[in-house]
């Protein structure tokens, strides 16, 4: 059917040019509750907001925004007003991502957090009682799915990576909203990924060294994200096409290269002999590049690999050693188990509980079967259940160091999220600075943020009055704001990069390093960085430290969740790119009015 103005019950809506599902339709007109509404009318906004070519049913979905630290208070108070009226349960098989903490093993994690247990256990409730199943993992494609097939609405950028790579379970980049919305509903906007000519690769890499331990390839996951620019037309993100790598690699080494390189927004990528292979034409061994050409040509080279070590490496005293990010599967755990026994066979033991292991319960269970939970524990490391090392709350009093064989960890520690100083080590090399804290002496480092490539602005100052055209959510109906306009070209990374009290955006050499989103209305191209992101904004909505008005260049998951649901104005979709037409302190006016958003400049910034 098609939908059109008047089924919104009074509320200005465009029409939908495309065919609902009967179903979806009627979540839409509120016949399956509010609870169902409310993410159905998320579900369209997203369709019409992207130009999806109608809706598709999902098989299996994944949420994201657990940890009280990375969901905040923003997410306790969503899911709150989400699951008090009690009528809505999710449609489709739903798996949970890993929480702040391990229930069991409070005291070894020694969180200094007021109440932490008490709110962990008020979202994880909260979840289930939408019938969402408390897997508490972020790797659902390590025993947390039937059926590595069919579509997928997963927000894990690491498992997002993980499915597309390396398995037919097709899913786009998913915020925890959009997959919440898409877990009560059944549905999601047929788009991105889910279009065959959407999955291309748009990078080439050739790795010219030997890659010997997981860090290895975890380095290479990173170092490839890092390469990628501003300018490069990258639209669902880079999806490298990497070749050189050996013929064979354990799932522990795939698992390492995709999450590392999700860290840049890469939600898929080839590697030749491993991955399927690419659609690209060949001419006997050599591929052919894209249509469109390569965005970038890339050589990893040893040389790169030791200087990305070189730089990674301890400097100063280590507090504690972490393996599992994302949570280690059996072959990591036994990895680790093989280097622990290599000292304590001598006798040594792990001085103040220094090392701690992360997993999934089904894989803690499994390493109990097999002995490996039993030799770690008797050396004195932690294994821990349900939790993840960059959603752990860290004791500052006693961990201002941190060491890890992963460069999603390193990623994700050293952001404002954790902002702890953190080295990178192959799994041997971390597990000989746990039984020897005298491996790295000295005063512990202190976190220097650096400015990426990332972040370079390519913007130019205008003195013309200008009038952009867009649209709005199909949710929302007719706005007027007047006010200071907020513009970078540069991608926002709520989580970790906004702080989640003062909406003062914290990251070193970004344009809008230390300026507060509150009160303006907010330019920029997409949200970046973790699919919690709308739990961030919506927080800062809740306590009024929000923008009064966001604007997108590039559809956005991330961003335009929190909009919808908050009802915050929204404009997409404008016939010039509005970050490099608006300067930064212009005086704009934004307006919704028929279906149309007009954003106009009132006062030109000197």
């Amino acid at each position: 059917m098609f939908y059109s103005r008047g089924d919104f019950k009074g509320v200005h809506r465009l029409q939908l040019n495309m065919d609902l599902p009967e179903r979806l339709s009627s979540q839409l007109a509120g016949e399956e509750g509010p609870t169902r509404q409310k993410a159905a009318r998320l579900v369209v906004d997203l369709a019409v907001t992207a130009g999806a070519q109608g809706f598709v049913n999902v098989d299996h979905a994944h949420v994201s925004g657990v940890s009280v630290i990375t969901g905040g208070h923003g997410l306790r108070r969503f899911l709150s007003d989400l699951s008090s009226s009690g009528d809505g349960k999710v449609s489709i098989p739903t798996t949970l991502n890993s929480a702040g903490c391990d229930k069991e093993k409070m005291e070894e994690m020694d969180i200094d957090w007021p109440d932490f247990l008490e709110q962990q256990f008020e979202i994880v409730e909260a979840y289930s009682e939408l019938g969402i199943q408390a897997t508490l993992s972020c790797t659902p494609y390590d025993r947390g799915v039937d059926d590595e097939s069919g579509i997928a609405s997963w927000a894990e950028s690491n498992a997002v990576c993980f499915s597309n790579t390396w398995t037919s379970l097709i899913t786009n980049r998913e915020s925890g909203l959009s997959a919440l919305a898409t877990a009560l509903t059944g549905f999601a906007p047929r788009w991105g990924l889910h279009l065959e000519e959407n999955r291309q690769p748009n990078i080439h890499v050739r790795v010219d060294c030997e890659l010997h331990t997981l860090s290895d390839w975890s380095v290479l996951g990173d170092w490839i994200g890092k390469q990628v620019r501003p300018d490069w037309n990258v639209p669902w993100g880079p999806m490298p096409f990497i070749q050189g790598l050996p013929k064979k690699a354990s799932f522990a080494r795939k698992k390492a290269l995709t999450a590392a390189a999700a860290n840049y927004g890469t939600p898929m990528l080839w590697a030749e002999g491993l991955s399927a292979d690419p659609p690209l034409a060949r001419d006997g061994d050599v591929w052919r590049a894209p249509e469109a050409g390569w965005q970038g040509e890339l050589v990893f080279t040893e040389q790169d690999l030791n200087a990305r070590y070189a730089d990674l490496a301890p400097q100063g005293q280590v507090d504690l050693v972490v393996i599992g990010c994302p949570q280690a599967s059996l072959e990591e755990i036994r990895i680790t188990a093989a280097a622990v026994r290599s000292h304590a066979e001598m006798g040594a033991k792990i001085p103040d509980q220094r090392l701690w292991v992360f997993t999934s319960g089904e894989n803690y269970q499994l390493a109990v079967a097999d002995g490996s939970v039993e030799m770690l524990e008797q050396a004195g490391a932690v294994l821990l259940q349900d939790t993840c090392p960059e959603v752990t709350p860290y004791n500052r009093n006693h961990y201002n160091h941190l060491l890890t064989n992963s460069l999603k960890a390193e990623h994700y520690l050293t952001s404002g999220l954790n902002r702890l100083p953190t080295s990178v080590m192959p799994i041997v090399d971390c597990v000989a600075h746990a039984f020897d804290p005298m491996l790295s002496e000295g005063p512990r480092p202190v976190l220097s943020a650096k400015a990426q490539p990332q972040h370079a602005s390519a913007k130019s100052h205008h003195t013309t009055d200008v009038t952009l055209k867009g649209a709005p959510l199909q949710s929302q109906g007719d706005f007027c704001i007047t006010g200071p306009a907020m513009v970078t070209d540069v991608p926002i990374t709520y989580l970790g990069y906004v702080n989640r009290d003062s909406g003062v955006i914290e990251e070193t050499g970004h344009p809008l390093d230390g300026r507060a989103i509150e009160n303006s209305i907010l330019i920029y191209p997409k949200g970046s960085g973790s699919t919690v992101a709308p739990f961030v904004l919506m927080g800062l909505l809740y306590t009024e430290k929000g923008p009064k008005a966001i604007v997108n260049r590039d559809v956005c998951p991330l961003t335009l969740p929190a909009c919808s649901l908050l009802g915050l104005p929204y404009g997409h979709g404008f016939d010039q790119d509005p970050c490099m037409a608006i300067n930064d302190g212009d005086l704009v006016e934004l307006k919704s009015e028929s279906g149309v958003v007009s954003l106009t400049v009132l006062e030109r910034v000197k």
